[in-house]
C-alpha cells in the first residue's frame, strides 16, 4: 500500500490591487509559492488550510474555492503526495512580514516565473488560473528520473 501525504495551499487574492499573497520559501524547498501545509489527522481539508494560512500569514481566510490539485507519485519509495489548492479573496487580519516558513509580500500573479517560484510551482500556477486545468501531476520512476509533469 502506498504511503499518502495529504496537504493544501491557498492563493489569497487581493483583488482589488490585483495582487497575490506569496511566500519566499527558505525551508525544505525555496523560492515564491502559496501559504500551506499539512493535513493533520482528524482535521479536516478545509480547517487545515484555514489553520495553515494563519500559522503562515496571520491571516483569517474565509470562502475558499478548490481550484484543483498537484500531485505526484514516486515509485521508488512507493509515496504519493497529495496537495488540495484552493483560492480565496476573503481575508481579515495584519499580515505578517516573515515566519520560519519565510517572508510573505504581495505581487502580480503574472510575476510569478520559473525563475523565481519554488520548482515546479509556475507550472501549478495553471490550475489556479484556468478552470479548465484540474490537476498538475508529476511521476517519478525507480530511479528518481522524472518521466511525467502535466497539467490536465
Amino acid at each position: 500500500m502506498s504511503k499518502i501525504v495529504l496537504t493544501n495551499m491557498c492563493m489569497v487574492v487581493d483583488e482589488k490591487k490585483e495582487v497575490v499573497l506569496v511566500q519566499d520559501r527558505k525551508k525544505s524547498w525555496q523560492g515564491l509559492t502559496f501559504p500551506g501545509g499539512k493535513v493533520e489527522p482528524k482535521e479536516s481539508i478545509i480547517d487545515s488550510t484555514i489553520r495553515e494560512v494563519k500559522e503562515e500569514t496571520g491571516l483569517d481566510v474565509t470562502q475558499l474555492t478548490l481550484c484543483g490539485v498537484k500531485d505526484w507519485y514516486e515509485e521508488k519509495e512507493d509515496f504519493r503526495y497529495i496537495v488540495f489548492l484552493y483560492k480565496t479573496n476573503q481575508f481579515t487580519g495584519t499580515l505578517l512580514k516573515e515566519t520560519d516558513e519565510g517572508s510573505l509580500h504581495w505581487m502580480k500573479v503574472e510575476d510569478l516565473t520559473e525563475e523565481n517560484c519554488a520548482s515546479g510551482f509556475a507550472k501549478t500556477l495553471d490550475v489556479f488560473n484556468y478552470p479548465e486545468k484540474q490537476e498538475h501531476f508529476f511521476h517519478y520512476n525507480e530511479n528518481e528520473e522524472l518521466i511525467s509533469n502535466q497539467v490536465i
